[in-house]
């Protein structure tokens, strides 16, 4: 129920800030069309002017009925420049008058304003299809028809720079807004995630505890009952318990201790020439009693030429007694479990197979994880911490290695490690 709530509130938070981009989108894009009217106005507004002041000069008018020559175009140039500054447009712009009448028509294209260039040929074409403002000339000359264009050709740029900053800055806003909450709710997931392991692990040590500290106390109360009438053996019994449920205990703690002291690197890994070969056979018969106690069977194919490497052999000990002591746990009755060595590409595998229960696919990809234990329920029947196969890997990629597993449900996990030889 809470994880549905907590993914009901990104999915509303997602959607509204979704929303919100939106929304300022179209808020960019209106203010954009606002202000291409403004230009338009602007423009037609010089245009207006222009003509206005065109009408005013009568001989212009009398002047441009028969013929429209370099007078006449400076004459609209000058215009069309003094309105400009007038209502600050700084833009290039370019001019074309239509004389039906005449069966003329004249481009010019003046000075950029407000740069100072020398007057180029006049040109009657903008591949860019440039912005073109109309305005008639018929109160002006007696032929009906006569229009004055102003063409502006860099329309789009000019808004684009005019919008550029606002519309860039919005955008970008927007995004690291909502990078900086995918960031946070991602954040949040994993918090949530450690949490949960933390818990798990919590309980686990918990248990693990528990088993060992009540078995010393047991054994404790039992040697003191006992002790009035001096039975050797049962002391000898209950001690041995004692001794064995310490151990345990110890090795529970030193694990955990090992595997925080090995993520902020306070173990130093002493790396020396090791026969690979000879580290497996002392690890087999460390664990070879939990073998036993099981009736269990382990088969050796050590078939690699080359298995010198240069390692450190306590943690390379402990992680192969790790694989082996998973294959036990995880073994439903009688373990069956194979170690190979071969060589491929000047590399050491070693592999360790089992046929216990393997793994269901959806769990595969996190069993390197620290704290994570395959789910089994309320039924605790696998002892440990999840910190066995963290550690493995975390050793392994120390000696420049990597560790890969194939499982299936049923039918049992085989584990690949792969060492660089000397």
């Amino acid at each position: 129920m809470k994880l549905k709530r907590n993914n009901l509130f990104i999915a509303i938070s997602s959607i509204t800030l979704l929303m919100v981009l939106v929304i300022q989108v179209m808020y960019i894009f209106q203010t954009a069309k606002i202000k291409e009217e403004l230009f338009n106005e602007k423009a037609n507004i010089i245009l207006a002017r222009t003509t206005d002041a065109l009408r005013a000069d009568k001989e212009m008018c009398r002047n441009m009925e028969t013929f429209i020559g370099k007078n006449e175009i400076h004459k609209i140039d000058s215009l069309f420049t003094y309105f400009m500054k007038f209502y600050n447009f700084k833009i290039e712009y370019s001019f074309e008058i239509i004389h039906p009448g005449l069966f003329q028509s004249v481009s010019f294209l003046p000075d950029p304003f407000p740069l100072n260039h020398e007057k180029t040929s006049p040109v009657n074409f903008y591949p860019d299809q440039p912005a073109c403002y109309k305005k008639s000339l018929e109160v002006v000359a007696q032929n009906n028809g006569m229009e004055l264009k102003l063409i502006i050709p860099e329309k789009n740029k000019f808004l684009l720079e005019e919008m550029g900053t606002t519309f860039i800055t919005s955008v970008l806003l927007i995004l690291i807004v909502l990078f900086m909450f995918w960031r946070t709710v991602v954040s949040l997931i994993k918090e949530k995630r450690i949490s949960e392991h933390t818990t798990d692990f919590l309980n686990n040590m918990t248990h693990e505890f528990k088993t060992p500290l009540t078995n010393i106390a047991l054994a404790g109360k039992m040697i003191i009952k006992d002790s009035t009438n001096y039975q050797e053996n049962k002391i000898k019994q209950y001690s041995e318990i004692i001794l064995e449920e310490n151990e345990k205990l110890r090795l529970q703690v030193e694990q955990v201790l090992s595997m925080t002291a090995l993520e902020r690197g306070e173990i130093p890994v002493q790396k020396v020439k090791l026969d690979f070969h000879a580290l497996i056979k002392d690890s087999l018969k460390s664990i070879s009693i939990q073998i036993n106690n099981k009736k269990g069977n382990i088969q050796t194919a050590l078939t690699a030429e080359k298995f010198e490497i240069t390692g450190d052999k306590t943690h390379l000990t402990n992680a192969i007694c790790n694989l082996v002591d998973n294959a036990i746990k995880y073994s439903a009755e009688c373990p069956d479990i194979t170690i190979r060595t071969f060589n491929s590409n000047e590399n050491l595998i070693i592999t360790v197979a089992d046929k216990g229960i393997g793994m269901d696919k959806e769990y595969q990809n996190k069993i390197y994880d620290k704290y994570f234990r395959i789910p089994t329920g309320d039924v605790h029947n696998v002892k440990g911490f999840g910190l066995g196969l963290a550690y493995i890997k975390t050793i392994i990629a120390l000696h420049g290695g990597s560790i890969s597993h194939q499982s299936e449900k049923e039918k049992g996990t085989t584990f690949t490690i792969t060492l660089p030889n000397v």
